[in-house]
């Protein structure tokens, strides 16, 4: 009899139970969709741009050029490609210094949200979702993603940028238009910072990028799933979901910001074809998706996609210890065979 598997994280102290002896179809995640549901008004379509606070970032195309604007207090660009906005319900908050309220509390450890908590709409059409956009409106939106992670990274008060993307109720999106939201915080997340903080324990000891050895690796692996001349995609070895994927650039790079023309581009044919197979294959399932990158030359930045098709329970939040009930191998298999038929 052949036991479960124990897989610890490439980088993170975190273990995974590879649970196949609880064997699943990939069919068997396919949840059916609820139709003839009234859509209500959007606040992120064309024509309700008085319904958000005026956008911070603006692409409109104007004589077949790329503009950048912002909007005004009294007044809201029409015709965009993108928008950028501040979130009207913000986790995080910037205030001028002299308004921060001080909060000193003798044994518990606090710190002011200060921060930027933003939307960044990926369409004026409200269902153009990664696994259906345009090579080229894909192209913007990482553009977009790269403008703000520079305005945001550059401000003394940020340690950190997070720049994710919630697709499905189910995964905490509670508008449906296609939008990414950005979150500039004042304290590295702890995953990343242990991220960090191994990549430079390697670097020093190797001389080498850890994440350039993970790449080689797991490209000669069951778990790579596809690759173009700039990324590559496969499914981690410690997966914690079911259809876990990560994209990594092959050129070692610490943030976006790094990429060059045709590296943007290739992203978004990576994206465009690998969201199109996830929707395909598991007909349009929730997903969060996250970017991990720290300006640091140790560090080698990626996206981390991650199908919302299991429920973390008492076992995964009492222990950190997370049971994924499909192999990374078995949900590369099904994803190379998806990803080849897109267009």
């Amino acid at each position: 009899m052949r036991l479960n598997e124990l897989r610890k994280d490439y980088l993170l102290d975190r273990w995974v139970v590879i649970a196949t002896r609880r064997k699943r179809r990939p069919t068997d995640f396919v949840k059916s969709k609820t139709s003839g549901e009234k859509r209500k008004i959007c606040p992120f379509c064309p024509g309700n741009e008085n319904m958000t606070p005026p956008a911070i970032l603006v692409y409109i195309r104007k004589n077949g050029k790329l503009i950048k604007k912002r909007d005004s207090d009294s007044s809201r660009h029409s015709d965009w490609l993108v928008r950028c906005i501040p979130n009207l319900y913000p986790a995080f908050t910037w205030l001028p210094k002299e308004e921060i309220e001080e909060k000193s509390i003798t044994d518990f450890k606090s710190l002011p949200a200060i921060g930027h908590h933003e939307v960044i709409i990926e369409s004026p059409n409200h269902d153009e979702h990664p696994s259906v956009a345009s090579i080229n409106q894909l192209k913007l939106v990482i553009e977009a993603y790269i403008d703000r992670f520079r305005d945001l990274s550059s401000k003394k008060y940020v340690k950190y940028v997070s720049i994710f993307r919630n697709h499905g109720p189910e995964a905490g999106a509670s508008l449906s238009h296609a939008h990414t939201q950005i979150i500039a915080m004042p304290m590295m997340p702890r995953i990343v910072k242990e991220e960090l903080e191994k990549a430079k324990a390697h670097q020093s000891k190797t001389g080498e990028c850890i994440f350039c050895s993970v790449i080689k690796k797991e490209k000669e692996s069951d778990r790579f799933i596809w690759e173009n001349e700039s990324f590559m995609v496969f499914a981690p070895w410690a997966s914690t979901h079911p259809f876990e994927f990560w994209i990594f650039p092959k050129r070692h790079q610490p943030t976006i910001s790094s990429m060059n023309t045709r590296e943007i581009w290739d992203l978004a044919v990576t994206m465009r074809r690998c969201f199109g197979g996830l929707r395909n294959l598991l007909n349009d399932p929730p997903y969060n998706f996250g970017f991990h990158m720290v300006p640091d030359n140790s560090f080698h930045w990626h996206l981390e996609v991650y199908p919302r098709l299991s429920i973390w329970a008492g076992f995964e939040k009492s222990t950190g210890v997370f049971i994924n009930v499909f192999s990374p191998e078995e949900a590369a298999s099904n994803l190379r065979k998806a990803l080849a038929k897109e267009p």
